[in-house]
């Protein structure tokens, strides 16, 4: 089992994201290197996946070889901004099932409102793991694991570019049993709830959007 908190400290992972944080990297760059760190980041958090073997022919001979067990992963994107994470992920786990949780924040009272959700059969069989960039008050993070632990998620791992230190204790005190894996925990939150120094909001910087 994952540690509650892993960071990630390779040092690709390290550079890309500093990278990410320069306000003058532009959206074609940012969504770019999402999809890069996101590979980094998904060989962190599928560590620990259950093996099995089966007997395959090699050009030399047979051999009883590793290969994944049990019914393939559910990733499931908190929108719009986990789609840059689980893209990249996709292209290294081509035949996970894929879910999305459409929730945002009310930016009044920084507390989520759900708009959408639609997720794979037997998510109680599967690996499921919860991906968004940011992890921030906690608040949507855990009512996105909420969600899917009601729709019979017992295996879930959570995996965001960065966190803050508020959003890592939410999520702590929400879903202990849910591993948080991150390249990086920011300072704190400011007043309107965004990670400091952080990169600003990701979904506006992948998207082009204000």
């Amino acid at each position: 089992m994952l540690d509650h908190l892993t960071i990630v400290k390779h040092p690709l992972v390290q550079h890309k994201l500093s990278i990410m944080r320069d306000k003058n990297t532009s959206t074609a760059s940012f969504r770019q290197l999402l999809r890069e760190i996101s590979l980094l980041l998904a060989y962190e958090v599928t560590r620990e996946l259950d093996m099995t073997t089966k007997t395959i022919e090699t050009p030399i001979q047979p051999m009883e070889a590793p290969t994944l067990d049990g019914k393939k992963l559910a990733l499931i994107s908190i929108l719009r901004a986990g789609n840059g994470l689980m893209d990249g992920i996709l292209e290294l786990i081509p035949s996970a099932r894929v879910g999305f949780v459409g929730l945002y924040r009310d930016e009044e009272t920084l507390q989520p409102v759900q708009y959408y959700f639609k997720v794979p059969e037997s998510l109680d069989d599967r690996l499921v793991i919860a991906v968004d960039p940011m992890l921030a008050t906690g608040n949507s993070s855990v009512a996105a694991i909420d969600l899917l632990k009601a729709a019979g998620a017992t295996n879930i791992r959570f995996l965001c570019l960065l966190a803050a230190p508020e959003g890592v204790k939410r999520m702590e005190e929400a879903h202990p049993d849910v591993p948080i894996v991150t390249a990086a925990v920011d300072e704190r939150l400011n007043e309107h709830g965004y990670i400091v120094p952080g990169l600003g909001d990701a979904g506006d910087r992948m998207f082009g959007t204000k």
